[in-house]
């Protein structure tokens, strides 16, 4: 018995010798564990950063897509620059040829990066070849600046413009769904391409320019006015509006769906939606002696059910 004893004594001799890992070496494991994978990943980024600097091209510095071009050197061109440099290499000067750069298409294949309008808020990660197609419809690309009188170039989402458009072009702001405007010009008989007017209005939570415009439609000079909505295609058919002018008894009625500003001033007054009125009727709205244009248009704008 007393040798049993000591085998137990001894075994629990044993037991007490052997230490647990300190917290420290555990710890250290871990950071060297945090510390592989962090290095990892910032490879994987500088990989994917260098091949997205691969995929630039060297005239336009755009993504390229297939067909990719390259010259007996390997220097990489995107299809639609090279008509530009007639057929010669940006870089080398050497003839390009018909050579299609096929591993650098195939690399540009494996890819999925993120959306160009991320800033915007946008988080979705594509394919290389999809994003193009995504960023031409996503709905955080930013906005065109609305106002027609000047090449505007500023883009932005749509808090940045209305105060853009207030602080820059001194654009009338107005709050209601009504509106009652006069437009006055001394000399009728000068129209010019360029926009008389330009007033936003908020109303149901969103914005809405309203334009007036005088321009040479062939060769009859006419007035045109219509209502854009500051937001997207979808969102837009959501708002009717009218616009009413008149005087001397007579008076014309125009009813009409909001146009998105997606599209351009020039496109929506180009299909001619919206009120329109030819400048002998607009003078005789006025009222006078055919001197001085003075129109009333009055309307509203309301959300569809």
């Amino acid at each position: 018995m007393s040798g049993g004893s000591c085998f137990f004594d001894d075994l629990r001799t044993k037991s007490e010798i052997i230490d647990p890992p300190q917290i420290e070496e555990i710890l250290d494991e871990g950071e060297q564990a945090n510390d592989t994978a962090e290095s990892s990943l910032k490879r994987n980024v500088t990989i994917s950063s260098n091949v997205r600097e691969l995929l630039e091209c060297p005239v336009c510095l755009n993504a390229m897509y297939p067909p990719i071009h390259q010259c007996s050197n390997g220097h990489t061109l995107c299809s639609g620059c090279k008509p530009r440099v007639h057929n010669r290499c940006p870089t080398c000067r050497h003839e390009l040829g018909n050579i299609r750069c096929l591993a650098l298409e195939k690399v540009a294949a494996s890819l999925d990066l993120p959306c160009k309008y991320q800033s915007f808020g946008c988080t979705g990660i594509y394919p290389y070849y999809s994003k193009l197609k995504h960023e031409s419809q996503c709905s955080y690309r930013p906005y065109n600046c609305p106002y027609a009188g000047s090449e505007c170039s500023v883009i932005g989402d749509i808090p940045f413009l209305v105060n853009h458009l207030k602080d820059d072009h001194k654009v009338d702001m107005h709050s209601g769904s009504t509106f009652n405007h006069r437009y006055v010009k001394s000399n009728p008989h000068e129209v010019e391409n360029a926009t008389w007017m330009l007033t936003v209005f908020s109303c149901f939570g969103q914005y809405f320019c309203l334009h007036f415009e005088a321009y040479q439609l062939g060769m009859a000079p006419v007035y045109i006015a219509f209502l854009r909505f500051m937001g997207d295609d979808n969102e837009a058919k959501n708002y009717s509006y009218s616009l009413e002018v008149g005087g001397n008894g007579r008076k014309m009625v125009w009813q009409g769906v909001a146009r998105s500003i997606r599209d351009s001033h020039r496109k929506v007054r180009d299909s001619f939606d919206g009120l329109i009125i030819q400048r002998n009727m607009a003078l005789f709205f006025s009222c006078g002696d055919r001197k001085e244009l003075k129109l009333r248009v009055t309307g509203r704008i309301w959300k569809e059910q």
